[in-house]
């Protein structure tokens, strides 16, 4: 018997709408094919911590920007279970700190993941120029470095499929 293409699916999610279609996306799939999820929001201590050195941010804008970060990853993480359990589907969560790609890639190592899920943005909306090559950068060093298969999802129609599924 063959063993199932994926049985383990990590979501970045980092509460745009896009990435909540990947999470739509993979609740589908975990209700359909009776895989498991874990859904990350990484913090991206990162970035905050190269504003700081460079000075465009003083160290305790940084620390306020990090907890509001995390605030509002603990909230999209909720949303996230929340909706799981509208279609009686258990996932797990987790928030993590870092640089994102590396981080995502690091969860789905530990995760055994055979799939990882990325939103992809309709650049037909209105993202500024610098939030499409910054999200553009993200996902290429995740596809690139990822121990196993991405997937962006850019389903069209998955808000209508999430709720009559």
């Amino acid at each position: 018997m063959i063993k199932p293409l994926f049985q383990r699916i990590l979501v970045g999610y980092n509460g745009t709408k896009s990435s909540l279609h990947a999470v739509m996306y993979a609740i589908l799939m975990a209700k359909i094919y009776k895989c498991r999820v874990k859904v990350v929001y990484v913090v991206d201590t990162a970035t905050i911590k190269r504003l700081s050195l460079t000075k465009f941010i003083v160290p305790e804008e940084g620390e306020g920007m990090e907890g509001r970060l995390q605030e509002n990853g603990g909230s999209y993480l909720d949303y996230a279970s929340d909706l799981a359990k509208t279609k009686a589907v258990k996932i797990e969560t987790e928030l993590l700190k870092g640089e994102i790609w590396s981080e995502i890639i690091r969860a789905a190592d530990d995760y055994k993941a055979d799939l990882i899920l990325l939103g992809g943005k309709d650049l037909s909306t209105s993202y500024s120029k610098q939030d499409r090559k910054l999200a553009g950068e993200q996902q290429s060093e995740i596809i690139g470095s990822a121990h196993c298969s991405v997937l962006v999802v850019r389903q069209k129609y998955i808000e209508q499929l999430f709720k009559i599924a």
